[in-house]
């Protein structure tokens, strides 16, 4: 059995870290370069960082921030936001990150994710789904529908179906991000995350809502997540990436060992 991993996310704008609740109402908490290293030496497996208003601003990914961030750190890291062709793919790839995250732009244009599976194998390619619970609906079965653009617009697409989709594309991960638990710290949204991990033989990261410990344990056995998103948890001092290891270690889940 593989090793359950714990990533912690750097949503990133205008080059400072920011955290929100259900993507609103953002602060700044810090250098992402300063964070992405802090995290690195605590033990994180990999580092997720989005540029969170790219897509929305229709601008390019901050390369700058993503090389520096690359020459600090020695774990995978993956960048998102503001990627919509292989050229800034190859951009974030050759600026030093491990995988890149494509999301609003997928959702337009499919074919970037087997374009970039072909140029780059699909373990680069990750698939980020930003999903709000709306409801049973004829066009949404499973009652989550994509919502793009940093939660601004609704696309009217399953979530199950875009996430089955996008396996047959060729991305090989996918990142699965609540709307509704995002920045809540009440618990991550498990029947959203056992609906996709159970449908589809790709890793899905769960993200949205950790706020303790054994919130990342529901979501790693009980969601069936192959990995687990932390933020707000770790930002702000409650908890470290150590720390949770060692519950999970005590609950029997599988982790790369970081503590003495």
């Amino acid at each position: 059995m593989l090793s359950k991993r714990i990533i912690p996310c750097l949503d990133v704008h205008e080059g400072r870290t920011t955290k929100g609740i259900k993507f609103k109402d953002n602060i700044d908490i810090g250098d992402p370069v300063e964070m992405a290293r802090f995290y690195y030496e605590s033990g994180a497996d990999e580092i997720v960082f989005y540029d969170i208003t790219a897509s929305h601003e229709k601008r390019d990914i901050m390369i700058d921030v993503v090389r520096r961030v690359a020459e600090t750190i020695f774990i995978p890291f993956s960048v998102g936001g503001g990627i919509r062709t292989i050229g800034d793919m190859r951009a974030v790839l050759r600026a030093g990150a491990e995988k890149v995250s494509v999301n609003s732009e997928a959702v337009f244009n499919p074919d970037i994710i087997s374009q970039g599976a072909t140029a780059f194998g699909s373990q680069c390619v990750v698939l980020g789904m930003d999903v709000k619970y709306v409801g049973k609906k004829d066009k949404i079965p499973s009652g989550y529908e994509i919502v793009i653009n940093g939660g601004r617009k609704y696309m009217g697409i399953d979530a199950l179906q875009w996430a089955i989709d996008a396996q047959k594309l060729g991305a090989g991960e996918i990142c699965l991000n609540s709307i509704d638990a995002d920045g809540t710290r009440d618990g991550y949204e498990l029947n959203l995350t056992r609906l996709i991990s159970e449908n589809t033989d790709i890793p899905i990261i769960a993200s949205g809502g950790a706020g303790e410990p054994a919130h990342l344990y529901e979501v790693l056995t009980v969601g069936k997540a192959d990995a687990a998103l932390i933020a707000s948890m770790v930002h702000y001092g409650t908890y470290t990436v150590s720390s949770i290891k060692h519950y999970l270690a005590e609950q029997r889940v599988k982790v790369r060992k970081t503590w003495s």
